[in-house]
This record gives C-alpha cells, sequence and structure tokens, in this order.
C-alpha cells in the first residue's frame, strides 16, 4: 500500500505536464524539452539551476533505467516542491540505457534536498508502474495528455490492488 504523504506518480502531473509525440532526436533534445515544460512551473525558482542539476546527474550516470523507459531527475533547491513532467516521444531516443534499448517513456521528476525519501519513493513507484511490458504498450498508444493521465491513473490502481 503506498504511503498516503507520497504523491502516486499521476497526481504530479497534469493535462500541461504531459507530451504526445515529445520531438527530439538526442537524450539532451528530450531532457530539455521536457524541462521546458515545467520551467514556468509555479513550483521552479531557478529553471536554469533546475536544467542543470537534471544535466549534472545525468552526467554521472544514465537515468535510461531499460525497458524504454528514462526517468531524468534530480534534487535542488531551484524548485521548492516536487515537480514533474511526462512524455512518450515522437520517435525512439538513444539514452544510453542499461539494456541499451532505445527511451520513448519518459518521466521528470525534479524534488528539493529535503524531501530525499519522498523522491527515492516516487522513483521506485514510476519504475514499478512502467515495469509492466503490457501496460507500457498501452501507455505508448496514448494519443493525448488526458489517455496518458488516466491510464497512469488506472495503472496506479492496479499496483495498489495487488
Amino acid at each position: 500500500m503506498p504511503n498516503n504523504n507520497v504523491p502516486q506518480p499521476h497526481q504530479l502531473l497534469s493535462a500541461d505536464t504531459v507530451r504526445v509525440g515529445l520531438p527530439g532526436q538526442t537524450k539532451d533534445e528530450v531532457i530539455n524539452a521536457l524541462l521546458d515544460v515545467v520551467a514556468t512551473h509555479p513550483a521552479v525558482n531557478d529553471p536554469e539551476a533546475m536544467r542543470q542539476a537534471v544535466f549534472a546527474r545525468e552526467r554521472m550516470m544514465s537515468t535510461g533505467v531499460g525497458k524504454g523507459l528514462g526517468l531524468p531527475h534530480a534534487k535542488t533547491e531551484a524548485v521548492n516542491e516536487t515537480v514533474a513532467a511526462f512524455a512518450i516521444t515522437a520517435e525512439p531516443v538513444d539514452f544510453g540505457a542499461i539494456d541499451d534499448q532505445k527511451v520513448r517513456l519518459l518521466f521528470l521528476l525534479v524534488g528539493t534536498e529535503a524531501a530525499k525519501s519522498e523522491h527515492i519513493k516516487i522513483l521506485s513507484r514510476i519504475s514499478r508502474l512502467l515495469n509492466r511490458d503490457a501496460f507500457r504498450k498501452r501507455l505508448l498508444k496514448a494519443r493525448n495528455a488526458g489517455q496518458v493521465l488516466a491510464l497512469l491513473e488506472e495503472g496506479e490502481m492496479e499496483l495498489e490492488a495487488r
């Protein structure tokens, strides 16, 4: 059962922070495009510092976690609460993933240093949610933000029912 104090992944998103058909040929292009999506979010104090934090984390080790999923993330004081964005890329992107599969599903998560535990729990939840092949296939068929949000919420309920 999820900790009620930790938001579920779909609760961090809105139609404004979901993109279907995100353009970009490279990992840097798609990460930058996702960062642009949240740059004007009210919780973002410093969009450029947020961008630098995400890319610094990416340089440490690719966030291509396998099975076509990228989880670019960072903890930084450039935000005053957790912000997130989700995208399905227009084309598969080489992300330097641990399984060498190209990425089409991206979940960006940027949180504060103080919310380190929450950040880890949310990343874990996203991984569990998107680890299921059938669920990823359903997501890849989504045509708009509303469908993505509905699928993510449905997937969360399926996880809880287990």
